[in-house]
C-alpha cells in the first residue's frame, strides 16, 4: 500500500537554452508519468519550440543518489516511484552510503536497522546476538560508541537520511 509522500520532482530545460543564456524550463512531478518514455514525452511538448531539444535536468527534489544526473534520468527510478515511503527511504539511503544506484533488492539484503546512533546500534547488535550474555554483571560498564568506531564501522554502513540513521551490513 503506498503511503502519501513528498513530490518527487526534477527541473527540465534544454542544452540549446541554456547556451543561449536561459534556464527556462519546468518543474516536472515524475509521480505524474507511469514511465521513463511518457516522462520523457512530456519534456518533448514542454520544450516543443526545438526542432531536437537536448533535455537538462536542472535540479530535483527526492530523487535517490545515482538515478538523475544533469543529462539522463534512469528508467528505474520508475520502480523506486513504486515503493512505499518506508521502501523508498531505505533505498535512498543505501544509494546515499554507497555512493551509487543500488537495487531496492541489494538495499533490502544489507538493511540492518534505523537506530539513534552507532553506540545504539552497537549495543543492539550486542543483545541480539547473545554476545553479551544476559547475566552480565550490570557493574561493568561497555563502551558502546568505541564498540561501534572500533569494531562494527568496518562491517556495517551508516547514513543519516530524514533525521535518523540507517545502518546496513557492509557486504
Amino acid at each position: 500500500m503506498k503511503t502519501e509522500t513528498a513530490t518527487v520532482h526534477i527541473y527540465v530545460g534544454t542544452y540549446g537554452k541554456y547556451n543561449a543564456g536561459s534556464i527556462k524550463g519546468a518543474w516536472l512531478d515524475l509521480e505524474d508519468y507511469s514511465d521513463k518514455d511518457a516522462f520523457l514525452t512530456a519534456c518533448a511538448e514542454l520544450h516543443k519550440d526545438e526542432s531536437d531539444p537536448e533535455f537538462m535536468f536542472q535540479d530535483s527534489e527526492g530523487i535517490p543518489y545515482g538515478y538523475a544526473d544533469e543529462s539522463s534520468i534512469d528508467g528505474d527510478l520508475w520502480e523506486w516511484l513504486a515503493l512505499d515511503e518506508s521502501d523508498r527511504d531505505i533505498l535512498t539511503a543505501y544509494c546515499a552510503a554507497m555512493g551509487q544506484k543500488m537495487s531496492f533488492n541489494d538495499a533490502q539484503d544489507a538493511f540492518a536497522g534505523i537506530y539513534a546512533d552507532g553506540a545504539t546500534f552497537a549495543e543492539s547488535i550486542a543483545e541480539e546476538t547473545g554476545a553479551v550474555p544476559k547475566d552480565f554483571p550490570t557493574w561493568i560498564s561497555i563502551d558502546w560508541e568505541r564498540t561501534w568506531g572500533c569494531n562494527l564501522r568496518h562491517d556495517y554502513l551508516m547514513e543519516d537520511h530524514k533525521g535518523e540513521t540507517y545502518f546496513f551490513r557492509n557486504c
